[in-house]
């Protein structure tokens, strides 16, 4: 088993200070999302990722543009880190139509092809084969990309797992499976209902795989691991599963307060949050509070630009309800 706990000095001061900013972006997006759904203008529920923002940071930083990204139904924070705009992903949040799918596709379902976001999935574990249909595809061609393919703890015991891993292995896929395991199946506690102790990291090996665990909470060591899966699989390698340790700061979704996990466990994760600690490194190896202090600035003043544009957009009228269906982009053809 690989543990990886901190990642080698592949960043300088820059790179770093960017990615500060990207994990700040996606936490107080989600926050003033929060706030959203708190006012009623966030239509649906909403899944946040608030306390996850190291994975999608790192490994986004590890991907090139013509990688493609799948997430679940909690893919804001890996949408943004794509280099989404703000803008159409909150007014998809809130159902207008300068949304990225024109307020139809909601929270759940934010795709943009034009950055490599090749969809969120509402369906647990359905995104797994997909991925592995997107890599066939770069094999076939002959290009290098590669699919990076997210999915929760709770998504480990479902079929699609297993037949996802072992096709992508027998075929040596280019792609890499990152589980996001932030210890709660929903309302359930992942190892209360799961025979191994890590639930994708310990399945690795029947797979052919490399057991890869990796502190979540460290963007730059999520990076690490993820360049060395990526790179392998471009290389004609085959895939990896890495298994990113984390912890969500709030329920399963917006309706859920969470209140079946232990406060002591709450207040253990919320000590490792890892926007703080990322910032406190960020001060040892060079930066300044001026510097962190003009980013967080910017940062929020980018966000709030992107609430008030998102709001000036329209609601969707009678004219978008058969739009974008079927293949063609109507229905008529059906009648």
């Amino acid at each position: 088993m690989v543990t990886s706990a901190t990642a080698p000095a592949v960043f300088d001061l820059e790179a770093r200070l960017d990615l500060y900013r990207v994990q700040l972006t996606l936490r107080k997006f989600e926050a003033r999302a929060y706030d959203l759904f708190l006012e009623n203008l966030v239509k649906g529920t909403s899944h946040l990722s608030l306390g996850q923002e190291a994975i999608a940071a790192g490994v986004a930083a590890a991907m090139r543009p013509d990688d493609w990204t799948f997430a679940t139904y909690r893919g804001h924070a890996h949408t943004l880190a794509r280099g989404v705009p703000m803008t159409p992903v909150m007014a998809e949040l809130l159902g207008r139509t300068n949304g990225l799918m024109a307020g139809k596709g909601g929270s759940m379902h934010l795709t943009s092809v034009e950055h490599g976001v090749m969809g969120s999935y509402a369906i647990i574990g359905a995104h797994l084969p997909i991925a592995c249909g997107a890599a066939w595809s770069a094999q076939y061609r002959g290009t290098d990309q590669v699919a990076v393919c997210f999915f929760g703890d709770g998504s480990v015991n479902i079929g699609a797992f297993h037949e996802a891993l072992n096709f992508a292995a027998i075929w040596k896929l280019p792609v890499v499976f990152i589980c996001e395991n932030n210890l709660w199946m929903e309302y359930t506690r992942t190892s209360e209902v799961t025979a191994v102790a890590n639930p994708a990291a310990d399945r690795a090996s029947a797979y052919g795989l490399e057991s890869i665990i990796v502190d979540g909470n460290d963007a730059e060591a999520v990076y690490a691991v993820a360049s060395a899966a990526i790179e392998r699989a471009r290389a004609g390698e085959g895939p990896s599963m890495i298994e990113a340790t984390t912890y969500r700061h709030g329920g399963h979704s917006r309706a859920d307060p969470g209140k079946y996990r232990p406060d002591s466990e709450v207040a253990e994760w919320l000590a490792k949050d890892p926007i703080p600690r990322y910032r406190a490194f960020l001060l040892e190896v060079g930066a300044t509070e001026e510097q962190l202090v003009a980013i967080e600035e910017d940062v929020t003043a980018a966000v709030e630009r992107a609430v008030d544009e998102a709001k000036a957009g329209d609601v969707p009228g009678e004219e978008y309800l058969m739009k974008d269906l079927w293949a063609d982009g109507g229905s008529s053809w059906r009648n």
